[in-house]
């Protein structure tokens, strides 16, 4: 197993990505991408106009012009870099963001604001998803509303061959995962997590809300791929899973492995499939997925969507979805697959603040023995969205966010990326100029507090 790259003590903190390096994907970002998201939002309040006069009478469609005029408002400030402004609709979430706005603002010279071309990049892209949601909230009977709903059931049913094909590849090992060894276990979860990992793919807010869904089988380009996963620490994250389990005959404990996760749709289905897995193969006893409280991102995963997924597996006209689907409801019902949707997970925050912004999670974190963190987001508040060098430590990068043993499965779609070896990322840029936007590489990259 090749050596991990050594944590750099005292390694200074870089400066966040952001839309004021002009020609920087952040950049591209809030000039283009964001807006086209926006405006794919508006257009379907509109269109479903109709549907809010039926179900709320001329209220609803008042509600919906208000909406729209919030938003489109909200296009406005974005494409003219006006400054952040503090959230009015008293949710429970709002005093930490205008919090986080007063803290933005005070790094500043005297006369300059937090605004969208200037302020870090997460910033910008998380408060324009919140401003997003704060204008359904301050017109009910809209509360409710996803403007993203559609492009997550449409990616999901778009990606139907796909699901087919991975559920009954589970099913056909399921059989057979009693009788295996321990080198089939591995392989099989190596697979897994390689099917997880390239389900990443499919990301709505990367195609600005086109639908972006998995067409094809899956296992068939697993092996073409491998060469395109930049860290693969997957033997550390089987050997703790394995060392846990045997551990396990002398002391008897309850294995407990998170998944924070990221699209719902094709990517949802394979982190499913993956945690039934963990569970058959007793490697993990109970497994806790943690989901957004609000739509974020266009096609992160809220309980709504985690709920409407079971219900469509279950009622799917096809044999193995549907028994995938009422396998899974029972995990649910069983207790052994819980759900949590904290408000965290939908802050501007990167993770090494979480012990002092959200420390009840924190806290639930650690009761983990493994948490998987899908995803590109998750990697950028890991991260921190910052500069860092291609080479500085995974560790380095955290600043001390170690709640438990944790693993980030992430297709590059942000220009950051720790961890590489010296001149690797070079390399890339070489031979390829797109190689951290594209989704064309990946990496399955881990962290252990407890390792030495």
């Amino acid at each position: 197993m090749a050596a991990r790259p050594s944590t750099m003590p005292g390694a200074e903190v870089p400066d966040s990505l952001s839309a004021k390096y002009t020609g920087s994907f952040a950049y591209f970002t809030i000039k283009d991408r964001l807006p086209q998201i926006l405006t794919k939002a508006i257009d379907t309040v509109h269109r479903n106009m109709d549907t809010f006069f039926e179900q709320h009478g001329q209220e609803g469609v008042e509600a919906e012009k208000r909406a729209i005029s919030l938003m489109s408002k909200l296009r406005n400030e974005l494409q003219t870099d006006k400054p952040a402004l503090p959230l009015t609709d008293g949710l429970p979430d709002t005093n930490l963001w205008n919090e986080y706005l007063e803290q933005q603002q005070a790094r500043l010279d005297s006369g300059e604001s937090p605004s969208w071309f200037k302020s870090p990049w997460l910033y910008m892209e998380c408060y324009m998803y919140r401003r997003i949601h704060e204008s359904l909230q301050l017109n009910p009977p809209m509360c409710d509303f996803d403007a993203f709903n559609e492009a997550k059931t449409q990616s999901f049913f778009a990606s139907q061959q796909a699901i087919i094909a991975i559920c009954t590849y589970f099913l056909e090992m399921k059989k057979k995962i009693e009788c295996f060894k321990d080198t089939q276990l591995k392989t099989e979860l190596l697979l897994l997590m390689q099917v997880a990992l390239w389900g990443n793919r499919c990301d709505l807010s990367i195609s600005s809300g086109r639908v972006n869904s998995q067409t094809f089988n899956p296992l068939t380009s697993l092996e073409s791929l491998k060469p395109s996963i930049l860290v693969d620490d997957s033997e550390f994250v089987w050997e703790l899973l394995i060392n846990n389990k045997k551990n396990k005959a002398s002391k008897p404990t309850c294995t407990r492995i998170d998944i924070v996760l990221d699209n719902s749709g094709f990517e949802l289905v394979t982190d499913l499939v993956l945690a039934d897995f963990l569970i058959t193969s007793q490697l993990a006893d109970v497994i806790h997925f943690h989901g957004k409280s609000i739509p974020w991102f266009v096609s992160d995963t809220t309980k709504k969507d985690f709920d409407w997924t079971l219900k469509k597996m279950q009622e799917a006209n096809q044999m193995q979805m549907s028994k995938c689907g009422v396998m899974w409801a029972k995990n649910v019902k069983q207790g052994i697959w819980v759900y949590h949707d904290h408000p965290f997970w939908t802050l501007p925050h990167e993770f090494c603040d979480m012990p002092l912004v959200a420390d009840d999670l924190y806290a639930e974190l650690q009761k983990s023995n493994l948490i998987f963190f899908k995803g590109d987001l998750n990697y950028r508040k890991l991260t921190g969205d910052r500069k860092w060098s291609y080479t500085v430590s995974f560790d380095t990068a955290l600043r001390g966010f170690q709640p438990a043993p944790l693993c980030s499965l992430r297709t590059l779609k942000a220009d950051i990326q720790v961890g590489l070896k010296p001149g690797q990322g070079e390399q890339l840029a070489v031979s390829d100029t797109e190689w951290m936007i594209s989704g064309r590489y990946a990496i399955i990259q881990f962290s252990n507090p407890y390792q030495q």
